[in-house]
């Protein structure tokens, strides 16, 4: 069979540079939104008896952009495509991964059903809020890890006494995987939230941080709230200089002034989400990991174990750092 990688509109540049990796060209592809919001979306090339790739991240407009996967599902199917894979960088309604007071909806869940419904046959995906959201998936899901390739950039900045810091106790089991990477320490913030505003107060931070560099590690941040109260306690508590990696950076137009304005001296993040509101920001560092999907859709291809990229990434996959 024959792969074909297309990009929904909020995917184009990442899945040009899946295209490049691999030596192939993007689909051709149209996306149109009518006056009243109505999506229209058109494959303008075959894809009959194709394994098609559909680059889409759910990110900065999230009912968009995933409405938009449905439709494009679809629309493969219904061209006869041999199978449908959503690679899908970033997964913002996997927030959504519990019921934890009455009357809500798991919206994770929901997402999940309604693009296996709509045809697809696979999703490609990265860190994941929380890894048991592969279990809303009845197909097989490619769950992907930012880690080293973050890791690899922080070893280049020659960190001396680094004690990695996770923004709460949610986050310790991957701090400790960052910190076991790096060959440091780890501590842990005590943070509050009494709301389902994305501000929440950090009270404490556990662990030893006096005369030491700190990384701020967590998945994602939206308005920066929480990492900038962690880094302005861990300034308290007597840190040197700090820095923050995530695997999404959803910053707002607001969240990057914080940001500017705040003790850090360095987000490092990734491109799994188009977002013009960093581009000109000098504390802000995107690593690439559209080579790390590149290699799990050809290993796919080449019905090859993709297994291996979750603890040993290939040395080219570096070269972008």
């Amino acid at each position: 069979m024959e792969i074909k990688i297309f990009a929904g509109s909020s995917g184009k540049e990442f899945a040009q540079k899946i295209c490049d990796y691999l030596g192939t060209e993007l689909g051709k592809s149209r996306v149109f939104t009518f006056t009243e919001g109505n999506t229209y979306v058109k494959a303008d090339e075959t894809v009959r008896d194709k394994d098609v790739y559909l680059v889409q991240s759910i990110g900065l407009h999230p009912n968009n952009e995933f409405t938009e996967i449905l439709f494009w599902v679809d629309a493969f199917k219904r061209a006869s495509a041999n199978t449908v894979t959503v690679v899908m960088p970033y997964f913002s309604y996997a927030k959504g991964d519990k019921k934890d007071e009455p009357r809500v909806s798991i919206r994770g869940r929901v997402c999940a059903e309604c693009i296996e419904l709509a045809g697809a046959d696979r999703v490609v995906t990265m860190d994941l809020h929380s890894p048991q959201i592969q279990g809303f998936f009845k197909k097989p899901v490619d769950h992907l890890f930012a880690l080293p390739i973050l890791c690899e950039y922080v070893k280049t900045l020659n960190l001396d006494d680094l004690v990695v810091v996770s923004p709460d106790s949610g986050f310790t089991k991957e701090a400790r995987n960052y910190a076991k990477y790096l060959k440091t320490s780890v501590a842990i913030g005590d943070k509050e939230r009494d709301d389902h505003s994305e501000n929440a107060k950090i009270v404490d931070i556990v662990g030893d941080v006096e005369g030491k560099n700190a990384l701020i590690v967590d998945d994602f941040s939206i308005s920066g709230g929480t990492l900038i109260d962690v880094a302005r306690t861990l300034k308290e508590k007597g840190a040197k200089k700090i820095y923050a990696a995530l695997s999404h950076v959803l910053l707002t137009e607001k969240g990057v002034q914080k940001l500017e304005d705040s003790p850090i001296e360095l987000l490092i993040s990734t491109d799994s989400v188009n977002n013009p509101y960093i581009q000109n920001s000098d504390k802000v560092k995107i690593v690439s990991v559209a080579p790390l999907f590149a290699e799990t859709i050809g290993r796919i291809d080449r019905r090859e174990s993709v297994s291996p990229l979750f603890n040993e990434v290939p040395n080219k996959i570096f070269e972008n750092i």
